[in-house]
């Protein structure tokens, strides 16, 4: 497989405050990465250096080309969405289309007006005319016109109500992603995006805590509930997590031999949300 990116030693301060911290990870060819991590443990910086919108120490390179020094001709291979809802209100989709078709050399205008045409949206329309719903429609079909190797998400739907959210994605799946293309994306509904995940990274402080493929999710970590007589013995395994449901004990064990933990009760996979509580456990302190 070929890398998309590769950081190596990859560092940023803020006067005293460390964003990275000699982070090295490897984002292969036509893979869904999830960048999940609390508020200012360094995922939007990671993304801006990605993105050539920040300096930075150590090695990045980012389809083959210095995010630093190549940034003109990274940018035309990239697509970043920091926040789908927000288009300037006066604007009408006939001069959003035209202003992206003069800025992306690789945006399709037919691709796009195809998208539209499926949408109740008219060339005349202005962005105040729309509801949210309607936003992000033309948004999303602006970006699937640009046939960019690299997609970067940060926080894509924030503040759009769970009916557009799951339409974005989906359309996002349907319409857009193939083996030829590669999406990074950071949000705080982890729960909404598991689903479409190839690959999961989870960042704090600055640093790498986890960097998976969500196949070895299932295979690495397992919960399991217990009766009050059997959660000494599970604690005595050194669980990641333990939280408390109607009476009983789950733990969350990483590694674990799954027969040992089937003789003490119902196994299951945890879900990204209660993986990442548990990852992130104290940060929120």
């Amino acid at each position: 497989m070929n890398a998309v990116v590769t950081a190596s030693g990859l560092n940023k301060r803020y006067k005293n405050t460390v964003a990275l911290d000699h982070v090295n990870f490897r984002i292969e060819s036509g893979r869904i990465v999830g960048l999940i991590g609390p508020n200012g443990a360094g995922k939007t910086t990671a993304l801006k250096a990605i993105l050539g919108l920040t300096d930075f120490q150590g090695e990045l390179s980012v389809l083959g080309l210095d995010p630093r020094t190549q940034r003109d001709r990274l940018m035309e291979q990239v697509c970043f969405i920091a926040d789908v809802a927000v288009l300037p209100r006066w604007l009408r989709v006939r001069e959003a289309i035209d202003f992206v078709a003069n800025v992306h050399p690789r945006f399709n205008r037919s691709k796009c007006e195809a998208f539209l045409a499926r949408t109740k949206l008219t060339p005349d329309q202005r962005v105040k005319q729309m509801s949210k719903g309607m936003i992000v429609q033309l948004h999303l079909a602006l970006v699937m016109a640009i046939d960019a190797r690299l997609l970067v998400l940060d926080e894509p739907t924030l503040g759009l109500d769970i009916l557009y959210r799951k339409q974005f994605y989906q359309s996002l799946l349907e319409d857009y992603f193939d083996e030829n293309k590669t999406i990074i994306v950071t949000t705080h509904q982890v729960e909404e995006i598991e689903h479409i995940l190839t690959d999961l990274m989870f960042i704090r402080d600055g640093k790498i805590v986890l960097d998976t493929d969500m196949e070895a999710v299932g295979e690495r970590f397992a919960e399991v509930m217990v009766s009050a007589d059997k959660a000494a013995t599970a604690r005595s395994m050194k669980p990641l997590d333990e939280r408390q449901v109607f009476g009983k004990s789950i733990f969350l064990f990483d590694g674990a031999d799954r027969a040992t933990l089937e003789s003490m009760g119902e196994v299951r996979r945890p879900t990204v949300s209660d993986l990442f509580v548990a990852t992130m456990k104290g940060t929120y302190a």
